[in-house]
């Protein structure tokens, strides 16, 4: 056996020398092979088996698999570790595999087959390479395709969150899996399945994106459905179970009664009003409910938990009668009215009527808000109805029953503009006592076509009790009536056949109402607006006017202009010479203007009105 040693030195004829030592003693030990076959040697053959070189290069070959770089190969898993895993694919060395690539299988196993993609057979250092993850992923899609089609079980590696749901490493292909096909049950932290290696079904394939979605929930859905039929094949009306709280929506409680899902209606939930579900239960709490109502067909099981406890009703105090005062908090306002909850689930209804002993009544919400503390009076108690009317109203006394001592006819008194109408105002002089001050009573002078003309909402006006309706709560009021009547002077003043001065204040297809002394107003038909020229009197013109007509009743005067030229006609014709004419007819309508100006009861009357006006 031959001996070689790499001797270090910077002398080469010493290493050299050295080396011939060592092989001269190496030599002396040397012992000839009688039985040394040289023509075997000199031929190729192999000296130990007797066989010649080609057979051994084909029994060489036939140990050995024949494979080449960029194929997929089935192997063997013949050790692995934290870090890697050896694989054996009958080539002259194994190949080593990262972990990593096998996060998908945490069942893996020595002796387990496993595909693997032949990166290359001799890496620098001799080593073949090899990948699952591309043998995984050159087959993945037909893997893919082959378990959609045949409804297959397949694993997979739960990578990451994404928005919605999670990815899936799949065959090596990220596949999608949607938060409501993870499972069943509602999943509200999708973090803890982060990691881990499940089960799932594809659901869906998109062939033109490539994409690929799994399902969870689907493995055991069927399982769930036996499950189902099961459980409800042994429910009953009004059987009790408990159950543990699913999920909680604005409308009810879905409650998992071991395996099949039921409803707890809001209404359900409490004899009193609810809100929402979570003022009464919570997510995960165990509930006892009672089975309602269910459907075989459709699996909806309808649930109840206020059916537990006694109606509210059967538990209210025998002695409760009409007429007694109760105590509760406003829990509905509607335009109409506001529910009160005497007690929980007791419910009773304030009308809008019932909240004011004033009788325009406006919306509820303007006497009440949801969670006011009330007190009220029993109007009406039905126990086999379960109704009850509430009156707020009554705890005050009723202004009506000594309405003639509080306001006799006669009496004046403040009141409030509340409403108008075509034909009057109605005013309040105080809550629940009305009145109204009809169109005609508003003012003595002034013609008023609307009350809005007059005054205005809200406005404080003083009034005088006329007339008491007692049985329909209603008072007939005057406000001109505070003032003297001024058509008693004006019946000495405003004589038929006497002329003033006027203005056209508004003209009109049937004639104008012109503006008088004193602020009073009279009409002129349109024949008796003609000038002496021959042309019509217009808007704002002033003028002299005869009066043709005064009706103190109805307090109208009637007047003309044209009168007063024709008239000076007419006397002119009767009398002999045109200036004696004249002379006659001037001092006459000179005194007539005179006489009326110096009457004292017009100055006085003259006098209070413009006073009442500055106010």
């Amino acid at each position: 056996m031959h001996r070689f040693f790499y001797i270090e030195s910077g002398n080469i004829l010493s290493n050299l020398l050295i080396c011939r030592d060592l092989k001269m003693e190496s030599l002396k030990n040397i012992v000839p092979n009688e039985d040394f076959n040289w023509d075997s040697y000199e031929k190729g053959d192999d000296l130990t088996t007797g066989k010649n070189a080609e057979e051994l290069t084909k029994t060489y070959d036939e140990t050995l698999s024949t494979v080449k770089d960029k194929e997929v190969v089935l192997g063997t898993v013949t050790a692995m570790n934290k870090r890697e895993v050896v694989v054996n694919i009958g080539f002259k060395s194994d190949g080593v595999v990262p972990m990593s690539e096998f996060r998908y299988n945490t069942d893996l196993k020595i002796g387990d087959q496993v595909e693997v993609y032949i990166e290359n057979q001799e890496d620098k250092k001799g080593q073949l390479i090899l990948s699952h993850k591309h043998a995984r992923a050159a087959r993945s899609w037909d893997r893919v395709n082959e378990a959609l089609d045949r409804d297959e079980i397949i694993k997979g590696f739960v990578k990451c969150r994404t928005k919605g749901g999670m990815i899936v490493d799949v065959f090596g292909i990220e596949a999608f899996l949607p938060g409501s096909q993870i499972d069943v049950k509602p999943i509200r932290d999708y973090d803890v399945f982060v990691g881990k290696t499940m089960e799932f079904k594809i659901v869906k394939i998109n062939q033109d994106f490539k994409n690929v979605v799994v399902s969870h929930k689907a493995l055991i859905e069927a399982e769930l459905e036996l499950q189902k039929k099961e459980i409800i094949s042994r429910l009953e009306k009004g059987q009790v179970l408990e159950g543990t709280v699913k999920n909680i929506t604005s409308y009810g409680v879905f409650v998992d009664l071991g395996g099949v899902d039921g409803l707890i209606h809001i209404t359900d939930l409490s004899w009193g009003r609810v809100s929402h579900p979570e003022e009464i239960v919570q997510l995960d709490q165990k509930v006892n409910v009672v089975i309602l109502d269910f459907d075989d067909e459709k699996k909806r099981i309808a649930l109840g938990l206020k059916q537990l406890t006694a109606h509210p009703w059967d538990a209210l105090d025998k002695d409760l009668k009409v007429g007694d005062i109760v105590k509760g908090k406003v829990v509905v306002m509607a335009d109409y009215g506001a529910f009160v909850e005497i007690a929980p689930g007791v419910e009773g209804l304030i009308h809008v009527s019932e909240m004011s002993w004033t009788q325009h009544l406006r919306s509820a919400q303007d006497f009440m808000k949801v969670g006011d503390d009330v007190e009220a009076v029993i109007l009406t108690l039905d126990r086999d109805e379960r109704k009850m009317s509430l009156g707020v109203k009554q705890l005050k006394p009723d202004p009506w029953d000594n309405i003639e001592e509080r306001f006799p006819i006669g009496s004046t008194h403040k009141a409030k503009v509340c409403n108008f109408t075509n034909f009057g105002v109605f005013v309040e002089i105080e809550e629940g006592v009305d009145g109204l001050i009809h169109i005609s009573d508003l003012s003595w002078t002034k013609k008023v076509k609307h009350p809005s003309e007059f005054t205005a909402l809200g406005a404080e006006i003083d009034v005088q009790v006329l007339d008491i309706d007692k049985e329909n709560r209603r008072l007939s009021l005057g406000h001109k009536q505070l003032e003297e009547n001024p058509w008693d002077v004006f019946e000495s003043v405003f004589t038929v056949g006497s002329i003033h001065d006027g203005t056209i204040i508004e003209t009109m297809d049937k004639g104008a109402v012109i503006s008088l002394p004193y602020g009073v107003e009279g009409f002129a038909t349109p024949k008796h607006l003609v000038k002496e020229d021959g042309t019509q009197a217009k808007l704002d013109e002033k003028l002299q006017f005869k009066v043709i007509e005064f009706n103190k009743e109805a307090r109208r005067i009637i007047l003309s202009h044209s009168r007063i030229f024709e008239d000076e006609q007419k006397t002119s014709k009767k009398e002999d010479g045109k200036k004696g004419s004249k002379k006659e007819a001037l001092p006459q309508s000179s005194v007539e203007k005179t006489t009326l100006g110096d009457i004292e009861e017009l100055a006085a009357l003259k006098e209070k009105m413009e006073v009442d006006a500055k106010k």
